[in-house]
């Protein structure tokens, strides 16, 4: 079948063009497949990278219809039953065959499809990738592990650095402190390594601010894309109950908006607005700053009459509470 290509190509600090190329293809050629014919047989000037061509390396991660994705691991047949499947749900059905390629997001363009990924080896490497012994004595032979302790590992290690988690990143599209969620995904592979010996120290780190965890918006694209199921996002809940443990509530503000919010779901099913506004953000009137934020909001809810002067909790607040305390002990067992 004919299929016709359309590719976004740039050159460096450049506009984008769309330059389209039709290519007869097998439903089971992959994308990779079809982007090196074209290569090889209408225009040589088409850069791209690509290495293994099986999944392994993450070289050819770039956007395919709108997602990022590997090319060596898409093929034709999927990506048009994909479109045609969203088609048919928009009414916007197309007569040609079409597919669209795309260099990956969030990092500068070089040429066409190969993008600068200096931020993305920089952020990795802010959140300290490697095991560190520096606080224990060296044995003899090696570090070892149960296989309990080393199964902790098994999701976060089949990542291949493609790219295409921190391409499809909303809070690092708004945000350039955050690291993205490559690197927290392999920082949860540290905080879970037991031969590592900086624990505390990293909870430190990926608590700060909006640079870690924190900055995460938990849109679920990041798990969405990612071709090896590492499912960054669920790493990055499993750090933020790991600082959650160890932090009190008056530490940040990011880690009482997590405790608060459950301690009144538990009270009254759902949530005081009142009492959460005063200890999250006022800190149970320790902090000022905070308290004088939360006037102009006040007055203005006060003069609309949405002002809520008393709380009722809601229906089968008992049962919630139940699941809610089943679930911590739950944790606490493990």
């Amino acid at each position: 079948m004919e299929v016709i290509f359309k590719i976004i190509r740039q050159q460096q600090n450049s506009a984008p063009v769309v330059q389209t190329y039709p290519l007869e293809v097998d439903p089971g050629n992959t994308i990779l497949d079809c982007l090196n014919r074209i290569k090889w047989e209408q225009d040589g000037t088409l850069a791209f990278r690509k290495n293994c061509r099986n999944t392994i390396c993450g070289s050819c991660a770039m956007r395919i219809n709108g997602r990022s994705a590997l090319a060596c691991k898409e093929n034709v047949g999927s990506e048009i039953a994909r479109l045609q499947q969203i088609q048919s749900l928009t009414n916007t059905a197309n007569s040609h065959l079409e597919i669209t390629v795309a260099p990956l997001v969030n990092m500068p363009v070089i040429k066409d499809l190969v993008v600068d990924m200096s931020s993305f080896w920089d952020n990795l490497e802010a959140v300290a990738p490697y095991i560190s012994t520096a606080a224990r004595q060296i044995p003899e032979r090696e570090f070892l592990q149960t296989p309990q302790e080393r199964s902790l590992l098994d999701q976060t290690g089949n990542c291949i650095m493609c790219g295409a988690c921190y391409s499809e990143c909303n809070a690092r599209e708004v945000n350039p402190d955050f690291v993205g969620p490559h690197a927290l995904a392999k920082a949860y592979r540290m905080v879970a390594d037991s031969r590592d010996s900086t624990t505390e120290n990293r909870l430190e780190n990926y608590n700060e601010g909006t640079k870690g965890v924190w900055g995460c918006t938990r849109c679920l694209y990041c798990d969405s894309v990612c071709p090896m199921e590492v499912a960054p996002l669920e790493q990055i809940t499993k750090i933020k109950q790991e600082i959650l443990t160890h932090k009190q509530k008056a530490d940040t503000r990011s880690i009482r908006h997590r405790k608060v919010l459950v301690e009144l779901v538990k009270e009254g099913g759902w949530i005081d607005e009142r009492q959460f506004g005063l200890q999250v953000v006022g800190n149970y009137f320790r902090d000022i700053r905070g308290l004088l934020s939360l006037a102009p909001l006040g007055l203005r809810m006060i003069a609309k009459g949405k002002f809520p002067l008393s709380f009722e909790p809601s229906e089968g607040t008992e049962q919630v509470r139940s699941l809610i305390e089943a679930i911590q002990q739950t944790k606490s067992e493990v």
